[in-house]
């Protein structure tokens, strides 16, 4: 037995495609998806999505949004999202030092919470880096 999952975001449909198991970055934290599971909705950060299909593991980035588990069926509303199939480490993580850096010299609240969504974006392409080389 299977999952569907779909990925919308406001442009396009990133993903489409049933798969074994989601790991969702949800408000609260990792929240593993089997089949079978009751229904739910649970609010997602960004972060990274790891789809299970065939044993692999799919990294895609979700710029946070909220997710619907029903029937086998998992839907997934993001403001943006970026399957990923291959990230250079090194500038995935020299991107990350710099968001440190920026957020670090923000002074305002406006650049601050800038600076803490940009430094969360750098964050999950390092983790999504981490999943493809393993």
């Amino acid at each position: 037995m299977t999952l569907q999952i779909r990925i919308i975001a406001p442009d396009k449909i990133v993903w489409d495609a049933k798969a074994e198991e989601i790991i969702l970055p949800s408000s609260t934290g990792q929240l593993g998806i089997l089949t079978g599971h009751i229904p739910l909705l649970t609010a997602l950060d960004i972060g990274v999505t790891r789809v299970r299909i065939n044993k692999e593991w799919k990294p895609i980035i979700l710029l946070g949004g909220f997710a619907e588990i029903n029937n086998n069926m998992v839907t997934i509303l993001v403001n943006g999202a970026e399957a990923v199939l291959k990230i250079n480490i090194n500038e995935a993580k020299q991107n990350l030092e710099e968001a440190i850096k920026l957020l670090a010299k923000s002074k305002t609240k406006k650049e601050k919470i800038e600076a803490i969504q940009i430094l969360r974006k750098a964050k999950a392409k390092v983790q999504a880096s981490n999943i493809l080389n393993n």
